[in-house]
């Protein structure tokens, strides 16, 4: 008996350790672009990883999620009209399990590709956000709409000149969303179960950044970085825990997400520099400890990143400079330690996306290329990398093309999207 307990748990760790993680929503479980799983490659077999499967889709920029066995993605085709579509393929084999399509005529915005918002899944449900403001919410299984709403009627949305791009948070029973709405509704809570409206915040306009959920001082605080601030707002009911003003000197162009380190939060802008907030930890409050900015974005010191959201570790910061340029800062001061100009090609806004898994961490560059690499204050050291998706030229048709959409890492694969494609590449050891 004694020896059947032991198998019996010795299995049972087993099956825990080969448990596949999700990513159900943008940049992972936490919003935070670290991938937990373990028995992954450290480096690439000589022919490459293998290709799992391939599914046909149109352009976007939104990142696929990964939730429950299931695959979300949206994409926007023109002809013979244009319709937004979110799609649900099948984890494992690549199958498109449902499909839901609606009109969406592009108006005044700019980088018509497609949506930029990955999907949000939640305790069954799946929130898709579109460009001009379509929020749907489906059941993620059977892809059976709950409710939806069009945010831009409902809330008179002064509309970003790229369109809406913050993938929706799920906070409890309430999802809230960045739209830039007129009469207070730059932030917007809605009833996940009913999509009623819970509560609205801020006056500001919208930027393209997506709220996260950080804990200060015993408290959950909404970080929303808009087009005229970075606010800490309770989800509970919209009420402002404090705000520092960081108004663009050319135009709202945040997209980078919020990365926290302890007591400090840290954002960064294309034209308008690096900026490091203190948050109290006594009470929920944050003032600015420093902003490092150049000249122009082009000739600059600190980090002016546009798409790329850096890696905040307890000693550096490391991210995509505005022309591809990997920098590493102090987080003391901005003061830069290093750049590298090997991780992408050097190019106005090329971009690379940072997870990290254990002591490494992976990047996808622009080029379509899978690196893993260790990054330190001594330096970038790349270990392999390998071409797993083609660029493709409607999100951006300079350079031959790019892959801008943010990859999802699950089941010890990655999940990326091009253009034409949905891609899955095991990543198993």
């Amino acid at each position: 008996m004694r020896n059947y307990w032991l198998c019996l748990a010795a299995l049972l760790a087993i099956a825990t350790s080969l448990q596949a993680d999700d990513w159900p929503q943008w940049r992972g479980e936490n919003r935070d672009g670290v991938w937990r799983e373990d028995r992954v490659l450290k480096k690439f077999p000589a022919e490459g990883p293998e290709v799992v499967w391939r599914a046909p889709i149109g352009a976007g920029y939104s990142g696929p999620t990964v939730a429950a066995g299931k695959v979300y993605v949206t994409d926007r085709l023109v002809e013979p009209k244009q319709i937004e579509r979110v799609h649900c393929f099948d984890e494992r084999s690549g199958e498109k399990l449902w499909s839901h399509e609606y009109d969406c005529p592009y108006v005044g915005v700019g980088y018509q590709a497609g949506p930029r918002a990955s999907v949000t899944v939640d305790r069954g449900s799946a929130f898709a956000l579109g460009t001009m403001g379509n929020l749907i919410c489906f059941d993620a299984a059977s892809g059976q709409i709950l409710w939806q709403r069009d945010l831009n009627a409902d809330f008179k949305i002064r509309m970003p000149a790229w369109g809406i791009a913050a993938a929706p948070l799920v906070y409890r029973d309430r999802v809230i969303v960045q739209i830039g709405g007129s009469e207070g509704a730059c932030i917007v809570a809605l009833n996940s179960k009913t999509g009623e409206e819970e509560w609205r915040a801020l006056n500001d306009r919208a930027g393209y950044s997506a709220p996260i959920l950080i804990q200060q001082a015993g408290e959950d605080v909404v970080v929303c970085w808009t087009g005229d601030s970075v606010a800490g707002l309770n989800p509970k009911n919209g009420g402002l825990f404090w705000r520092v003003p960081w108004s663009p000197k050319n135009m709202p162009i945040g997209i980078s997400t919020p990365v926290v380190q302890g007591d400090r939060l840290f954002v960064t802008s294309f034209y308008d520099g690096s900026l490091m907030l203190k948050l109290n930890q006594r009470e929920p409050t944050a003032e600015k400890l420093w902003l490092r900015v150049g000249p122009s974005e082009r000739d600059t010191d600190a980090l002016q990143s546009i798409i790329s959201t850096p890696v905040f570790t307890p000693d550096a910061i490391y991210g995509c400079d505005s022309h591809g340029e990997l920098r590493c800062l102090d987080p003391q001061t901005g003061d830069r330690i290093w750049t590298d100009q090997t991780a992408t090609p050097p190019g106005r806004w090329s971009n690379i996306h940072f997870v990290q898994n254990g002591p490494l961490f992976w990047l996808f560059n622009e080029r379509g290329e899978l690196i893993i690499a260790e990054l330190s204050k001594q330096g970038y050291r790349e270990i392999d990398r390998a071409a797993i998706i083609a660029p493709t030229t409607a999100q951006l048709s300079r350079r031959g093309g790019v892959t801008w959409a943010h990859p999802a890492f699950a089941d010890r694969s990655v999940f990326v999207r091009n253009d034409d494609e949905i891609v899955c590449v095991s990543l198993k050891r």
